[in-house]
């Protein structure tokens, strides 16, 4: 196969092959049901399990089910006391009437409609009831599925997401990294790029009511999170159409975590409910090597750097590579409440801000105060 991945890469019959595997029950010792492919595990039977010699094996069980497997688990009862989430909910639904009324409502990266947004839903529970984050998060069940595909030392973030009574569905999508940026930017990446972004993240939802199949569960694609070249192709018609006909959902009751590869084809769902509003709480926890060795001022390197460029006899190729070595050219981490992803799925860096800035003719000053609003834009 190529180095690297573009539509052409794209083989829909492939893909079906693929996603048309049955689950291997012997490879799943430690599962209490199987539905539509997915395992089930009964967290509450697990307990044990978790907190002895059995630990790694039902980590490494988790491991291979998301990597090669179905691609998702649910951990059934992963709270058992449910008043955790509870007070979370109610510190989550203030949340979010008050950043209405602030005119600072979030949307949804792939979808529209009726629903709400908490951003950074982590950090906000914590300063807003640091008790109530200690009993939410102070969970073995989310400790453990996130360690038996990261490792240690992992970070968890949050996102609440609220889904109303008619509210639309997701169009189908991967997610975090390579999810988010355009077919273009992915198909820069190398192959073996693709192949190591779903390794750097993982999927989770905690649901926070009981979710019936009509009031649009997360909808899953078993097995795609193996096929290679997906992220060029989950955007192609083709590939949505069978996504649309081939999808699974699971019932969830309040308490219940699933998990699941990024790299799964994956789409929230419609809530065709009267009366139920979905509400789940989206974590998307992030490997510890996903740093850089040392901390670097960017910021100040580029205001240092650009007037030299701005004056420069350099070819354009050199120009690029001098900036490549100066400024942050990924859009994250950064804070989306106040630093948005505008006309795409992810905010502007510096790297493109530096290049407009030159093609523009933007003055030293005017760059600097720009970097600077970045920065701030970016912060917690």
């Amino acid at each position: 196969m190529s180095a690297y991945f573009d539509e052409s890469s794209c083989d829909i019959m492939a893909f079906a092959s693929l996603c048309e595997q049955s689950a291997d029950t012997s490879q799943t010792p430690f599962v209490s049901d199987i539905q539509n492919n997915i395992p089930l595990y009964d967290m509450p039977a697990l307990a044990e399990t978790l907190r002895g010699t059995q630990r790694h094996k039902l980590l490494a069980e988790w491991a291979d089910v998301l990597r090669t497997g179905a691609g998702a688990i649910v951990l059934k009862r992963s709270y058992t006391d449910t008043s955790a989430i509870d007070a979370a909910t109610e510190i989550y639904k203030e949340i979010i009437a008050k950043e209405k009324s602030s005119g600072d409502a979030a949307a949804d990266h792939f979808a529209a409609g009726t629903n709400d947004r908490v951003w950074n839903s982590l950090q906000k529970l914590c300063i807003a009831a640091p008790d109530v984050f200690a009993a939410y998060f102070g969970n073995i069940n989310l400790q453990a599925a996130s360690e038996a595909w990261l490792g240690p030392n992992y970070q968890m973030t949050a996102q609440v997401n609220l889904v109303y009574p008619g509210g639309a569905a997701q169009v189908c999508h991967r997610d975090y990294h390579l999810g988010f940026q355009t077919n273009d930017i992915s198909a820069a990446y190398p192959a073996h790029v693709h192949d190591m972004s779903p390794l750097l993240t993982l999927q989770g939802a905690v649901a926070h009511c009981d979710m019936p199949i009509e009031s649009g569960p997360t909808k899953l694609l078993p097995y795609s999170q193996a096929y290679r070249p997906g992220y060029q192709a989950y955007r192609l018609p083709a590939f949505r159409d069978y996504f649309e006909n081939h999808y699974v959902q699971l019932p969830l009751e309040k308490g219940d975590a699933l998990f699941f590869n990024p790299a799964l084809f994956h789409a929230a769902g419609e809530n065709r409910t009267k009366e139920t509003e979905r509400m789940a709480n989206l974590l998307q926890v992030s490997s510890a090597f996903g740093r850089a060795l040392e901390n670097v001022d960017r910021r100040a390197m580029c205001k240092a750097l650009y007037p030299v460029l701005r004056e420069s006899s350099m070819s354009p190729e050199d120009i690029t590579a001098a900036i490549a070595a100066c400024a942050e050219g990924y859009s994250f981490s950064t804070n989306l409440d106040t630093d948005p992803p505008i006309g795409g799925l992810a905010p502007e860096t510096q790297n493109t801000k530096f290049h407009r800035a030159l093609v523009e003719g933007m003055m030293p000053e005017a760059f600097a105060t720009e970097l600077d609003r970045l920065w701030e834009k970016q912060q917690p």
